[in-house]
């Protein structure tokens, strides 16, 4: 049994220990198995049977997939609890977490108590056994207790899955693997289960409605939206005109590369998410909802505001400190940043 990796953080560790993984792929066996990975991504998958089917899928998966999920995850918890500054999760239920890139985030973003408490419990909860056992298996070599005590359950994600209360709920790039009615049923499970809730999926137009109907459905439990949207209320975006996004960048292994045929050493991923709370947050003022686009002497940043609408902002070279913090502002960072710049 291999020993902890410390005193990495976990995105670090989470690296080195998929690299491993990559080095023991049979290449023609590991290209073969991303292949229909990535055919299920984009929308094949059967709504009855997990995705990942034995240890070859599931190698594949981690090694292809889950560094983009646990950015994006990361990305999305990062707005959560930036929204939540004093808020810790008591514990972690990660719905549908495979392999665990969301509960693997969630360490990065809430680590261990320094002051030798316990580590806050941490459930995965998956219909298919070889990802949860790779999942504790490269979570027992985690620098993080409450990664190396998660518990690994086999669950079927559906309409009867039973989720006990907790603080924070996970449910990352799984509502497409469902039909719509269990989609529903485990939106609600989350929301009865906990004080938080994220939702995560391709950044697609299919991923952003999957997501407006969590939303939706969170909102309806009174739950609060505490990220990306700066309000609760309806999305400003006209269905069927664009849809909301964000994108997370990823280190490429040498199986993204091989697979992709690509020689950048990153991609972004795309990704579509929510988190609400049972609680009150501070989402942002407003929201960056595309690329800020940089031209002489001024940026251009599309909103979504507080006031319930999306709309252009130009900052310019004459305001002094708060351009440079435009300049400075990715795309789904918040605006006007937390730390205001004195005019």
């Amino acid at each position: 049994m291999h020993a902890p990796l410390s005193p990495q953080a976990p995105a670090e560790a989470l690296r080195a220990t998929l690299a491993e993984l990559v080095d023991g792929l049979p290449p023609r066996q590991a290209a073969q198995a991303t292949a229909r990975l990535i055919a299920n991504y984009r929308g094949a998958t059967p709504t009855d049977a997990p995705v990942l089917r034995d240890r070859s899928d599931v190698v594949a998966y981690a090694a292809y997939r889950m560094p983009a999920t646990f950015e994006a995850d990361r990305a999305a918890l990062g707005a959560l609890a930036d929204a939540v500054p004093q808020w810790t999760p008591s514990g972690h239920t990660d719905i549908g977490g495979g392999t665990g890139a969301a509960v693997w985030a969630a360490a990065d973003i809430w680590p261990d108590p320094a002051d030798g408490a316990a580590p806050r419990p941490v459930t995965v909860l998956d219909w298919a056994e070889p990802a949860l056992a790779l999942g504790r298996e490269l979570a027992a070599r985690a620098p993080s207790a409450a990664l190396r005590d998660a518990r690994w359950r086999r669950a079927r994600i559906d309409a009867a899955l039973d989720v006990p209360p907790t603080g924070l709920v996970t449910v990352s790039y799984v509502l497409g693997e469902l039909t719509p009615a269990d989609r529903a049923a485990v939106v609600d499970a989350a929301a009865g289960a906990g004080e938080a809730v994220a939702v995560v999926e391709p950044g697609t137009p299919d991923g952003y409605r999957r997501i407006i109907e969590a939303r939706d459905r969170l909102v309806a439990a009174g739950f609060q939206i505490a990220a990306p949207c700066p309000h609760s209320a309806a999305c400003p975006i006209e269905e069927g005109t664009d849809w909301c996004h964000f994108a997370a960048r990823v280190s490429r292994s040498s199986l993204h590369r091989q697979v992709k045929g690509a020689s950048l050493a990153w991609e972004d991923e795309k990704f579509s998410y929510v988190a609400a709370t049972r609680f009150r947050p501070g989402p942002a003022t407003a929201r960056v909802v595309r690329r800020p686009q940089t031209r002489k002497g001024q940026v251009l940043l599309d909103l979504c505001r507080d006031t319930e609408e999306l709309s252009r902002e130009t900052v310019t070279k004459r305001q002094g400190p708060l351009y440079r913090a435009a300049r400075d502002t990715g795309w789904g960072d918040p605006w006007p940043p937390r730390e205001d710049p004195a005019p």
